[in-house]
């Protein structure tokens, strides 16, 4: 009976968390200096927050619905969803150092740690991501006037990395605050599901 119950609230709380981080998705902001197809969304705190919760997997579900649901939602410029894959890889790669790194130490300093590490570990999956997949597809599929490797490297190393490098240090951020008021909760609800 506990086991069941322990499964209800696991499907409700990854539904809960995938609906705010669908939510925080389309509320996204553009950066100053930036291109304006690169935009900031808080969409990985509640993905995070589910992965402290519940563990890795849980939270790479959140992004996973997200990422379906903004897709069936608002489509693609390309009919092929490679924007919300690299989401879903960005995603990925923020909340698991975090995640392992604060289960580790399991104090504020892993935290912080984990944070720091999710935004460079983020930073560089993207870039490589997209100087390999994303730029060449784009290229391909938009129609886009073709760049060399080296356009490509430039491209990647003076806007894409410094735009993730900001973007993780923005959420983590954002998610340090959120986790002074709410860590007792996190801490509270990890443990339901560790009795479970």
């Amino acid at each position: 009976m506990i086991k069941k119950k322990m499964n209800v609230r696991t499907y409700v709380l990854i539904g809960m968390m995938s609906s705010l981080a669908y939510v925080l998705m389309l509320l996204k902001l553009p950066l100053p200096t930036f291109p304006a197809f690169l935009k900031l969304d808080f969409s990985d705190l509640p993905a995070l927050m589910t992965a402290l919760i519940l563990g890795p997997v849980a939270g790479i579900l959140v992004e996973l619905v997200k990422n379906i649901l903004d897709y069936l939602v608002s489509g693609s410029e390309t009919a092929v969803p490679v924007g919300h894959m690299a989401n879903f890889v960005a995603g990925i790669a923020f909340i698991l150092p975090t995640y392992f790194i604060y289960n580790k130490l399991k104090s504020k300093f892993g935290m912080i740690l984990g944070l720091i590490s999710s935004a460079l570990l983020m930073s560089v999956v993207l870039s490589v991501f997209n100087y390999f997949v994303l730029l060449p597809v784009y290229i391909t599929l938009m129609g886009w006037d073709p760049m060399t490797s080296a356009e490509m490297r430039a491209y990647v190393i003076s806007l894409i990395l410094p735009f993730n490098i900001i973007k993780g240090v923005i959420v983590s951020v954002l998610f340090m605050a959120i986790y002074a008021k709410m860590n007792v909760w996190i801490t509270k609800q990890a443990q339901y599901r560790r009795v479970a």
